[in-house]
């Protein structure tokens, strides 16, 4: 219980923090994430990249999905009850599914062995890669899933970087966190 309290107040805090930032924060922050993973020698090599559709609280990678759809295979999430699975991303597939958040219709999920790099959304995160998400373990799971192998990078404001979080046996490491300070 002290460990649900614990992320429930880290959540509080976080949350707060980004509500506090301003629209131009938000979108210089976006910008040098994009850019950056743009330049990541493991994007530009990738074949299949797993990327979600961010929420207000999020930052805006909508132009890194343009901008790599043109040149690979970009999923993103569908939640469907209490599993999400990947669906091949087309501009024009989209419609608001799951709490709101725009997902891609197709027909067929992508299996997960076939994505190279994952982009993951969360809450917080440390800067040794451990990630704080909403509370639903969507993505653990699936992250946890037989023939799950892609580098998994956390993508998040330099105001969701918090020194530590409680960890549990099921939460799934990211690889490596991207986070710039917008004014750098």
């Amino acid at each position: 219980m002290m460990a649900d309290d614990t992320k429930k107040d880290i959540r509080r805090s976080v949350r707060a923090a980004i509500k506090a930032m301003g629209s131009g924060d938000k979108e210089s922050q976006a910008a040098l994430l994009c850019s950056a993973a743009l330049e990541h020698p493991l994007l530009q090599s990738a074949r299949v990249v797993a990327l979600f559709a961010p929420l207000p609280d999020e930052p805006d990678i909508s132009h890194l999905i343009g901008t790599l759809y043109e040149k690979c295979t970009v999923v993103l999430p569908r939640i469907n009850g209490d599993t999400m699975d990947f669906y091949p991303y087309s501009p024009h597939s989209m419609s608001s599914g799951s709490y709101g958040i725009n997902e891609p219709q197709g027909n067929e999920p992508v299996a997960p062995s076939a994505i190279d790099v994952m982009l993951v959304p969360g809450v917080a995160f440390t800067r040794g890669g451990c990630r704080l998400g909403r509370g639903k373990g969507y993505y653990d799971r699936y992250m946890s899933m037989a023939g799950f192998r892609a580098y998994r990078i956390g993508v998040c404001f330099a105001q969701q970087i918090v020194e530590a979080l409680p960890v549990e046996e099921h939460d799934i490491r990211m690889d490596e966190i991207l986070s710039f300070c917008a004014n750098q």
